[in-house]
């Protein structure tokens, strides 16, 4: 017997104590066996469940099931603390894995909107303790002795007064038949020992060595695989086709059409795409063959003209007589702001594993949202959700993306032609050119200044297409989504009028990293530091003066000043941009130090201070920071989605790069200490960064920029 490579680094991470995959390879020529529920080692058989969340074997090990889905941002291990810390568990007897998609047991399942921690906060709480009330209560029975005579150690409850101790493993199964305790008692913030502690991830070990398994790692007996040929221009469908060609090209075994398009499916991938390649398709064009990149910013134009707009403009945020105070400032500055659509680019293209048996349905997928997946699967098979089994892989990035659906409809449709499982897998190009966007959106801001240069009126109009529209969820005509961080903003103007206009243009749109705040903050920190050199004042002093009722804001503000050495001058050659957001329940201060080298932006450093409430793990709050600064900032130098004749011509990434290691920053991150209740992580310091480099442009050019991507003009 041999043992393949996948295999050994599988058992090696189990037995250095990491995270041991729950997918079994078998021995050299023999098929991988089908992948078990969760991502991690399943729990020994003999495991008593002591809640939903919480599973304790004899021999101690706790495999906590997280309903949240790991793509990246820590997840798993932030709520294994959470519950390992109420329980008062040993860390190193701890695995995680992904909660199978039940909404008896769970709820909705799905992960977005950085809301893991500050929904799952109080929640992951209440099960560890009740599990360790319930531990305490089967001990007491065990010793024969009062409840409020014991107290625990790490996986361990101790009865002081005989000295007996009593390994939680020993106690699972008494455990498990213990009533939970509607109102247990918590442990004081003050005992924690893994809650606030930086803490190594427990998916570090797999992802490290190899042996973690994202979706399309996941291999079963008979897989087969599948590709779509998608029309190639926007709202395109298919005339006809000719699969003779497809069909003579090795392991293609068949093509078929589907609603989006021809499935192609073959014996591996390779082939797959090689048979779409060869396959004969004619297209019947969609009814926007004259969309250009051009025209998408003609369409946000005329949505904000005040002389016979193309859409009516809805009101969202009125305080004051913003006009009126305008009219008679002493001064009025006016500028105007577009950001292009943009692709959410995870590095793990879509794909999406299927197998349709008898009256049921099993999916292997990275996904967001597993209870979404489960309706997807359910609807175009007619059968109940509960039908549809859920795996949940790792995912190589989401950002948004993953929290659609259609995807996995599409994997579905194609899985239900064939006896066999299928994995239907996205190319780069086909998420760049058939998938959901960032919405594109244009602002026009006027603000007026008395005579000693201070903001008395701010009116703000926003044309940027509904993500929210397809849903049912405008209030007042409003999609809250592209006017949050505006009707939000906090800075101390006197009147204020913010509107939205809706232009109807076909390019899907959905929910991208940090949303509406990913543009929004762009544009109101680059216009209030337009406003501060038109005023005669410092940015840092012009925001010290608007936020002064605004003390989190004016905390990371300041502390990002003071670290990045506001008040002394930046080296020659260089200039300092600063620019403060809140989204997420999270605020963040960002100082970009940045040059010019080549005719374009160099960014040098980026400090970065964050307040986001109660930290359960500062690792991984310093990573998201990172993660997010080098997205918005790839998007700020590189992000757009081009259309030329009704079709996407956007493909790879050689069209739409990502900022590599030789053009990232250094990034110094900072968290202040908060008592106040968890904010999110994942996307707030994504939207500070593109005004933060802005705003060094604007020092070191005197030239505002007013479009994104990044064009410097001489």
């Amino acid at each position: 017997m041999t043992m393949n490579r996948r295999s050994f680094l599988t058992a090696s991470a189990s037995a250095t104590g990491g995270l041991m995959l729950a997918f079994t390879f078998g021995c050299k020529g023999k098929k991988a066996a089908a992948p078990t529920k969760g991502t991690v080692a399943a729990e020994p058989a003999t495991a008593a469940e002591l809640n939903a969340w919480i599973h304790l074997a004899p021999d101690d090990t706790l495999t906590l099931r997280i309903s949240e889905s790991e793509m990246g941002q820590g997840i798993l291990t932030a709520m294994s603390m959470i519950l390992a810390e109420e329980l008062d568990a040993d860390w190193s007897k701890v695995r995680a894995e992904h909660a199978p998609a039940d909404s008896a047991k769970y709820g909705r399942q799905g992960t977005g909107g950085s809301s893991s921690i500050r929904q799952g906060w109080e929640p992951m709480k209440l099960a560890g303790a009740q599990a360790r009330a319930m531990l305490l209560a089967a001990a007491a029975e065990q010793l024969g002795v009062p409840v409020g005579e014991l107290t625990t150690e790490p996986s361990v409850v101790v009865h002081a007064g005989s000295g007996k101790r009593l390994r939680y493993g020993e106690l699972a199964a008494a455990a498990a038949k213990q009533a939970p305790p509607e109102a247990p008692a918590f442990k004081d913030p003050k005992s924690y020992r893994l809650v606030g502690k930086s803490t190594p991830r427990l998916d570090t070990p797999a992802k490290a060595t190899g042996a973690a398994i994202f979706g399309l790692d996941v291999r079963l007996p008979n897989l087969r695989y599948a590709v779509i040929a998608r029309p190639p221009m926007l709202a395109g469908s298919v005339k006809s086709f000719n699969a003779e060609k497809a069909l003579a090209v090795p392991g293609v075994l068949r093509a078929f059409q589907v609603p989006g398009g021809v499935a192609v499916v073959a014996t591996n991938t390779w082939a797959a795409q090689r048979g779409r390649a060869a396959l004969e398709v004619e297209w019947t064009a969609g009814p926007h063959g004259e969309l250009s990149t051009a025209g998408i910013s003609e369409a946000l134009a005329a949505a904000l003209r005040t002389n016979k707009p193309s859409v009516e403009s809805h009101d969202a945020r009125v305080e004051g007589k913003a006009e009126a105070e305008l009219a008679k400032a002493k001064k009025r500055v006016s500028a105007a702001y577009e950001v292009p659509y943009l692709a959410h680019a995870t590095m793990e293209p879509l794909n999406c594993t299927v197998h349709v048996t008898g009256g049921g349905c099993k999916l292997w997928v990275g996904t967001q949202g597993p209870t979404g997946a489960q309706k997807a699967a359910a609807g175009v098979l007619g059968i109940e959700p509960d039908k549809v089994e859920v795996t949940t892989t790792f995912l190589g990035g989401g950002f948004g993306r993953r929290s659609q659906s259609e995807f996995i409809a599409e994997a579905v449709t194609v899985a239900k032609e064939l006896e066999e499982p299928v994995q239907v897998v996205w190319t780069r190009e086909d998420d760049m050119r058939a998938g959901f966007y960032r919405p594109a959106a244009l602002a026009r801001i006027d603000a007026g200044l008395d005579a000693e240069g201070w903001p008395t009126s701010w009116v703000h109009r926003i044309a940027s297409p509904s993500i929210l529209e397809k849903m049912g969820r405008l209030e007042g005509g409003v999609d809250g989504t592209s006017v949050e961080g505006v009707t939000n903003l906090p800075y101390a103007v006197p009147a204020m009028h913010v509107t939205y206009a809706n232009p109807s243009l076909p390019l899907s749109t959905w929910f991208w990293r940090s949303v509406g705040s990913s543009q929004n903050a762009w544009m109101t920190e680059c216009f209030l530091d337009e406003l501060a050199r038109a005023g005669g004042k410092d940015p840092l002093e012009l925001r010290r003066k608007l936020l002064a009722a605004q003390p989190r804001h004016l905390a990371v503000l300041e502390k990002a000043a003071e670290l990045a050495g506001w008040s002394q001058p930046a080296p020659a050659g260089r200039a300092r941009g600063l620019a403060v957001h809140e989204s997420f329940g999270s605020y963040v201060a960002q100082v970009a130090e940045v040059s010019i080298e080549g005719g374009a932006p160099r960014v040098h450093k980026v400090w970065c201070v964050i307040d986001a409430g109660r930290i359960v793990n500062p690792n991984t709050v310093a990573a998201q920071m990172e993660s997010g600064i080098i997205y918005g900032l790839s998007a700020a130098l590189f992000g757009k989605i081009e259309v030329a004749a009704g079709a996407i011509t956007t493909g790879a990434f050689a069209d739409y790069p990502v900022v590599r290691i030789s053009q990232a920053p250094a990034i110094e991150v900072t968290i202040l200490e908060s008592q106040a209740d968890p904010g999110g992580i994942g996307e707030p310091s994504t939207p500070v960064i593109a005004p933060a480099v802005c705003n060094a442009l604007l020092a070191l050019t005197g030239k505002p920029i007013r479009s994104l991507p990044i064009r410097l003009t001489a």
